[in-house]
């Protein structure tokens, strides 16, 4: 299996950056192709601007999803979003290990999301979801964070991390489901600055374990389009 790993945190020697390592270490060790993006070592530019076009359809005025469009047909993207590209492309399982950072992902992570998955390859008009330009890939989250465990869920102070209200939603089925990935339930690294050293190598351990039973791994479910007509109204209210 060819994995990517797209990593985001700024301290390489922090717990996610352990769980990323662990995850490259336990993929390699089972003879799965893995490559990293590790986005603050490659110093990632997260913001989408007219310079990730090197030839513009419209020099006067920027629509970047249809700039993006043009790009893609006439092969005019910058280096670094088409090096991006083509690591998703050939990757079939796609994971991402960052902290939660006021509730959602780094803003590298997302300027990440912004430039590469782009309109006409990864989604685009009726393509999305279960008709998504990366349908057929798989997708799972790694976080980490500071609070407990009880402090999530239903009754929890934070709310829920994911499902229909939840703060990760907009990762989970606003970026990844939407493009037509199937998004395994996330492994949630919890108290992480507070706990033991101890506490973080059962942390490790438990991860390196689920990431061999993948296969059998919970998937968060999408809305589908059986259930929507040709204008994305719902088909019974």
């Amino acid at each position: 299996m060819n994995v990517m790993i797209v990593h985001a945190h700024p301290e390489p020697r922090s717990f996610c950056a352990a769980l990323k390592d662990t995850a490259v270490e336990t993929l390699r060790a089972h003879g799965h192709e893995v490559c990293v993006s590790d986005l603050y070592a490659m110093n990632f530019n997260p913001v989408a601007s007219a310079e990730d076009f090197l030839e513009r359809d419209n020099p006067d005025y920027l629509f970047y999803a249809l700039e993006q469009r043009h790009s893609l047909a006439s092969g005019t993207f910058k280096e670094d979003i088409r090096d991006e590209i083509t690591k998703v492309e050939n990757a079939e399982l796609i994971i991402f290990t960052f902290p939660i950072f006021w509730m959602s992902v780094p803003a590298i992570m997302k300027g990440w999301i912004d430039r590469v998955f782009v309109s006409g390859l990864f989604y685009g008009g009726k393509r999305i979801y279960g008709k998504g330009g990366m349908r057929g890939k798989r997708a799972l989250v790694c976080t980490t964070l500071g609070g407990r465990e009880y402090m999530f869920g239903c009754k929890g102070i934070h709310g829920q991390l994911y499902g229909t209200s939840g703060m990760l939603r907009s990762l989970l089925q606003g970026s990844l489901g939407y493009v037509g990935m199937e998004v395994l339930e996330p492994f949630v690294a919890y108290h992480v600055p507070y706990i033991s050293d101890e506490g973080r190598k059962k942390i490790l351990v438990n991860w390196k374990q689920e990431l061999l039973f993948l296969d059998t791994r919970a998937v968060i479910e999408m809305p589908s389009l059986d259930h929507y007509d040709d204008t994305f109204s719902p088909l019974s209210l």
